[in-house]
């Protein structure tokens, strides 16, 4: 009896303990401050746990099409490479200012430090990988500035993004280049989604080069 008396004595100051950090603003909420070893492990544990629960009963279509891929690249570049980055680039205003710092989506998982402990890889085989990027680019992440973009992409086209991202780790920055540009080459009527890809990438890669 006196055991359970002491424990929920224990759990009460606690308790009280934890409201008051909440009411006295003592948790520094700055971007710029780290999380403390045991409030970054409890939220890493909560939003891995969540979302493995959540992707249990999503399908996973075929991904090796040409076109998602090219369809997918557009888009990542057009709205990912300032958090998440591509081949060649290592950091940017944004991946500095962040905190959690969003993954460099250009490195395999094992590379990058978003990598849950234990898990090797991460986050699975290719199908529950591909799964769990459709879910974060479609329902986003509360308070991380990971964006819901089910709001304004259907399911193709988070699909389309999430094929170039299993293809992104393999990419070098010229090939990157040439994937991404929007629009650089008008196929015929009649090709196929990857003949606008082989006709482009001479030109592309001597664009490249003139460049630099």
């Amino acid at each position: 009896m006196k055991t359970v008396k002491t424990l929920l004595v224990t759990v009460l100051l606690g308790g009280l303990a934890g409201l008051a950090v909440l009411y006295l603003g003592l948790y520094p909420m700055g971007a710029d401050v780290p999380h403390n070893r045991l409030t970054y492990w409890a939220l890493e544990t909560m939003r891995e746990r969540s979302i493995a629960r959540a992707i249990r009963d999503i399908e996973v279509p075929p991904l090796d099409d040409a076109g998602l891929l090219l369809a997918g690249g557009e888009d990542y570049n057009d709205m990912c490479t300032g958090c998440h980055l591509k081949p060649g680039k290592t950091e940017s205003e944004l991946t500095l200012g962040l905190y959690p710092q969003p993954p460099n989506l250009a490195m395999s998982a094992a590379a990058h430090h978003h990598v849950e402990a234990g898990k090797g890889s991460g986050h699975g085989d290719t199908k529950a990988s591909a799964a769990r990027q459709f879910w974060i680019i479609k329902h986003g992440i509360k308070a991380s500035g990971m964006a819901a973009f089910g709001a304004t992409h259907d399911d193709g086209r988070i699909w389309a993004m999430v094929a170039f991202l299993q293809k992104l780790p393999e990419l070098t920055p010229a090939q990157y280049q040439i994937l991404t540009a929007r629009n650089s080459v008008e196929p015929a009527e009649d090709a196929s989604p990857a003949e606008p890809l082989a006709a482009g990438a001479p030109e592309a890669s001597g664009h490249e080069s003139h460049r630099h």
